[in-house]
């Protein structure tokens, strides 16, 4: 069965190499979703913690769930948005996330709020996604939904995945956090999307952004996009699964 850990598992590996987790850190994993990487750094900080936290319920739940199952006793969550959580002051020695960071309401409150989270000296290292220019998994999905669209297929609560995708911005937006030493290196890997056209039609089809749009077309239209879709992901269907190129920016910082 799909999942985003499916999906990401190669950006997943680039984010665990950057973090280099040492067994004794405290860590914070903001937007964990179901907590494979709030996991990971529980295992590599064997002698310290990871707190997960993200807004979604089920996700939490399902995270506690499989950190018991797993053992895990140094691995707790929390439901909680991460730009107004309390978190204790200078309590974190790395804040992590995967695709979490790119959805705060007020990005600036957000960070502020986790540098006060983190130690003098601390780190942070997050992975957001470049524009939707450089994602073809993006540009392809608008083109089969919306072929008549002018910008990126996203829900109408505005909440933008690619707003994080100017390196300047970001450089500007951590500086005025408080942050120091921002860098931004490329990871271009594929994302995964199934074994087959249609598990990968299943999974794409429960994107927010995706069922938004299929909701607002008539029947035909809909029927039409559908269509598009599944001659696309076969198009895209390897041995080994359905893949599409995706860059993303693998960001780093330090609290001064």
């Amino acid at each position: 069965m799909m999942d985003y850990d499916a999906e990401l598992r190669l950006q997943n590996e680039a984010l665990r190499r950057a973090c280099a987790i040492g067994r004794d850190e405290i860590v914070v994993d903001i937007g964990c979703g179901t907590g494979q990487t709030t996991r990971e750094a529980a295992r590599a900080a064997s002698a310290g913690s990871a707190l997960g936290i993200d807004t979604s319920a089920p996700m939490i739940a399902r995270a506690r769930e499989l950190a018991r199952n797993e053992g895990l006793a140094n691995a707790r969550f929390e439901t909680g948005d991460a730009q107004t959580w309390s978190f204790s002051p200078q309590s974190f020695d790395i804040a992590i996330s995967r695709f979490g960071t790119m959805f705060f309401r007020d990005p600036l409150t957000a960070f502020v709020n986790i540098r006060g989270a983190l130690k003098a000296g601390g780190r942070l290292v997050m992975i957001v996604w470049q524009s939707h220019a450089a994602n073809e998994w993006s540009i392809a999905i608008q083109q089969c939904l919306a072929a008549e669209a002018r910008s990126p297929v996203t829900a109408t609560d505005a909440l933008d995945p690619f707003s994080l995708a100017d390196p300047r911005a970001v450089e500007r937006l951590l500086a005025a956090a408080g942050f120091a030493g921002t860098t931004l290196r490329e990871v271009h890997e594929p994302v995964y999307y199934g074994d087959s056209v249609e598990s990968a039609f299943e999974w794409i089809g429960g994107f927010l952004g995706t069922r938004e749009i299929l909701q607002g077309l008539d029947v035909r239209d809909a029927e039409r996009a559908r269509e598009r879709l599944r001659e696309t992901l076969a198009k895209h269907r390897r041995v080994d699964g359905v893949w599409f190129d995706s860059r993303a920016w693998l960001i780093t910082a330090h609290r001064p």
